[in-house]
This record gives C-alpha cells, sequence and structure tokens, in this order.
C-alpha cells in the first residue's frame, strides 16, 4: 500500500450546522448528495456524514466521548496567520481549546474543537514547511 490519505469523513451531529461551519472557514465544497457533504483539501477531501449514519456503515456503536486519541491540523507559513486562522475558526463557532503559543519543539501552535468536538490544531513550524508555497 503507498501511504497516504485519500479522504477524512467525520461523523457530525447537525449537517447543516457542520457544513456552514466549515464554508465558513473557506473549505471550498464539492457537489454532493444532500446527505452528505465534501470539501476539497489540496490533495485530499474532507467529508462530513451524519454521525449515526457513518457508525451504521462501520458497523460500530455511535456512543463516544472524551478525546478521540487524534487530531487534525493546518500548518500555516507563519504565527500571524495561526492567530488569523484561530480568529476565523472561533469567529465560525469553534471553541477554543488551546489558545496559540510558543511549544516546545520551536514551533507556534494552538488548538481548536469544531462543533462535534474535533480538534484542528493550527501550526507554525519554523524548520519545516508542509503545504503549498504561494511562490
Amino acid at each position: 500500500m503507498k501511504p497516504r490519505i485519500s479522504m477524512i469523513t467525520l461523523g457530525v451531529r447537525d449537517l447543516p450546522a457542520a457544513i456552514h461551519f466549515y464554508e465558513s472557514l473557506g473549505f471550498p465544497r464539492m457537489e454532493s448528495p444532500p446527505t452528505v457533504a465534501f470539501f476539497t483539501l489540496n490533495g485530499t477531501w474532507l467529508g462530513l456524514y451524519g454521525r449515526e449514519a457513518l457508525a451504521e456503515d462501520a458497523q460500530v456503536s455511535a456512543e463516544g466521548g472524551g478525546f478521540p486519541g487524534f487530531a487534525l491540523a493546518h500548518n500555516l507559513a507563519s504565527e500571524a496567520e495561526v492567530d488569523q486562522v484561530m480568529a476565523q475558526a472561533l469567529a465560525a463557532g469553534a471553541t477554543l481549546v488551546k489558545t496559540p503559543q510558543k511549544v516546545f519543539w520551536g514551533g507556534y501552535s494552538g488548538y481548536f474543537k469544531d462543533l462535534d468536538g474535533y480538534l484542528w490544531e493550527l501550526a507554525h513550524n519554523p524548520f519545516a514547511w508542509i503545504g503549498p508555497r504561494d511562490d
């Protein structure tokens, strides 16, 4: 298997609210059926699907709580961009988990939760860039 992630699907409690949240962050929505939403992510997709339906599809319980054991990350080109995107996420309805700050590994990062409690890290790594460059 070639290592890559083609799509991340999040099980959400309120699909229209989740769609609005991610559209407010500027995620480009693709055409999709009314029971699911897809967004392009520069080489991968983000899917939003009803939590119960996603659990049923995977044949697992939809019950869950606490820390899910992972976080999604969005790397940015500067500390100022981290602060800017954090403000945008909070304005869209995200919950602040960790204020952006200098971190032990020499970078700058903070965390928010989306409407369904999924953790997102916003980070600037001055030692390596992971993402598209404008230049």
